[in-house]
């Protein structure tokens, strides 16, 4: 017996009545993926680039992890508007680094944003990485 999996339908911004708007933040409250979809789950991608070199500050480094996850998602042949869910991990978290984050997931994702959570980390797998992220994908 096969399953045959068909779904064309976008992934759904919910949020919840009586609930908080996140989405000035870079973020919707809740995403429910399309019936049917398939998820591909992407691993830590960091603000490393082609050649391996690692930007030696922060907001290079989002940039680029997010470059990387558009580089990861044409791979899949999925637009971003197929994430569902983003796990971000920043070394040494401040306030202050969250308009560097929200430019980046507005640049990519427009007004179609993924749910998202931020933990911040006393370090990554690398001493000079200072920001990572993973992605939860529907795909068709």
């Amino acid at each position: 017996m096969t399953t045959q999996r068909t779904t064309t339908a976008t992934p759904e911004i919910v949020t919840p009545a009586g609930s908080w708007d996140p989405t000035p933040h870079g973020y919707s409250a809740v995403v429910v993926a399309p019936p049917g979809a398939r998820l591909a789950f992407v691993s830590g991608l960091r603000g490393q680039d082609a050649a391996g070199g690692l930007a030696p500050d922060f907001a290079t480094q989002v940039r680029q992890a997010y470059a990387n996850l558009a580089v990861a998602l044409d791979g899949l042949d999925a637009a971003p508007d197929r994430v569902v869910k983003l796990m971000t991990f920043v070394v040494d978290h401040e306030v202050a680094k969250l308009e560097t984050l929200t430019r980046a997931v507005v640049d990519l994702f427009g007004d179609r944003l993924p749910a998202q959570t931020l933990v911040p980390v006393p370090s990554l797998a690398q001493d000079a990485m200072l920001f990572e992220v993973e992605a939860v994908v529907a795909l068709d």
